[in-house]
């Protein structure tokens, strides 16, 4: 691998655990298989617990005087009541309400903040803001690898090796750990609706130590080493930035309208387009569509979503469900033909007309 892509503090300890695979995200490796298939680590998923390295969730630091300022002006989601120890889902988006990034704001202080951003250069975007407009913050990428504990058994582990006060956190909200003397930052939260917590390790040389220490105690939990899976996220409706999502959608089409402010002013700087386009209303919308035929292959390439030959939408991410007995997708589909039960074909790339109906996320 060229050194252009970073490896993270667990790297090698993932490259132990058997990984045969990884993608790359804010130029960092994102380990994406270890089991026999995506269905055995599902089901284990599902019933178990399992060690995730997600370094590539990359924090961008914003702290000094400005840094509500900054952070308000790349959102339209009012932050002004969040509270020290929250997690919030943010949207941030440019001057016409494209979506630049779907990350999670950590408010650590009232001055400071994180966002753990999916795979685009939100660090580089916000010093071009606070640069541009001269504010008072200071914006860099601090050295803090999150780490994954996800499954029903997660808590019950880690309980057990580092306190029972973790199960006293909150969905969506963070506390702290003790670990080889320091200070370490656990939310409730992941990418995977079965339940688990992210470690966010400040100190990369404390990341085999933190992966080993979790290991051993896993043991007695059936764990195993796992990755968001794409069973898992596709049935519970989670989308990916570059796949559902880029900066040619807004956050309206993305069904994210609860996490922006249309109700008040916000001194965001995509707001007022945002409103218009709200006014207006959405010509296409995210949803679910249910499709036959054999297990479909990977969806690499958008598939044409058709309606009597007329293109109507595009699945962006595929995958067979084994609880559904059916192949499952995500896909923007417009307004006219975005109604649950509507009939539709995909064409998928191996060749197959699969006939299919519009449904509601998540799917399961």
């Amino acid at each position: 691998m060229s050194r252009r892509i970073r490896r993270t503090p667990y790297t090698d300890c993932v490259e132990a655990a058997g990984v045969r695979g990884f993608s790359v995200v804010n130029h960092m490796l994102l380990p994406k298989a270890y089991q026999a298939s995506i269905e055995e680590d599902y089901w284990h998923l599902r019933e178990h617990v399992q060690i995730w390295d997600v370094s590539c969730q990359r924090q961008v630091q914003i702290e000094g005087p400005d840094a509500y300022k900054l952070v308000q002006w790349m959102t339209p989601r009012d932050i002004s009541s969040a509270k020290v120890g929250q997690c919030l889902y943010v949207p941030i988006i440019d001057e016409d309400a494209g979506l630049i990034n779907d990350p999670v704001l950590l408010v650590l202080a009232e001055n400071k903040f994180w966002l753990s951003i999916a795979d685009s250069d939100v660090l580089l975007y916000a010093k071009g803001l606070a640069l541009g407009a001269g504010l008072e913050v200071s914006v860099t990428e601090p050295d803090v690898s999150p780490l994954a504990v996800q499954g029903p058994r997660a808590e019950a582990l880690l309980g057990e090796l580092f306190g029972q006060h973790i199960r006293d956190i909150g969905f969506f909200k963070f506390g702290w750990i003790e670990f080889a003397g320091t200070r370490q930052l656990i939310a409730r939260s992941g990418y995977s609706k079965q339940g688990g917590f992210e470690i966010y390790l400040n100190g990369g040389h404390h990341g085999a130590d933190l992966w080993n220490a979790i290991w051993q105690a896993g043991e007695a939990h059936n764990m195993t080493p796992g990755c968001p899976n794409l069973i898992e996220r596709i049935e519970a409706g989670l989308l990916s930035y570059g796949n559902e999502m880029t900066r040619e959608n807004n956050p309206l089409e993305i069904g994210l309208d609860e996490y922006c402010s249309l109700d008040k002013p916000v001194e965001c700087i995509g707001h007022d387009a945002l409103l218009k386009i709200s006014r207006a209303g959405i010509d296409r919308q995210i949803r679910g569509v249910l499709f036959d035929g054999d297990p479909c292959p990977a969806c690499s390439i958008p598939w044409p979503v058709t309606v009597d030959g007329e293109k109507v939408g595009q699945i962006t991410s595929a995958i067979f469900s084994p609880r559904l007995k059916r192949n499952i997708g995500l896909s923007l589909i417009d307004r006219a033909y975005w109604e649950t039960d509507q009939s539709v074909t995909v064409y998928s790339n191996d060749g197959q007309l699969r006939t299919g109906e519009v449904t509601a996320l998540p799917f399961a």
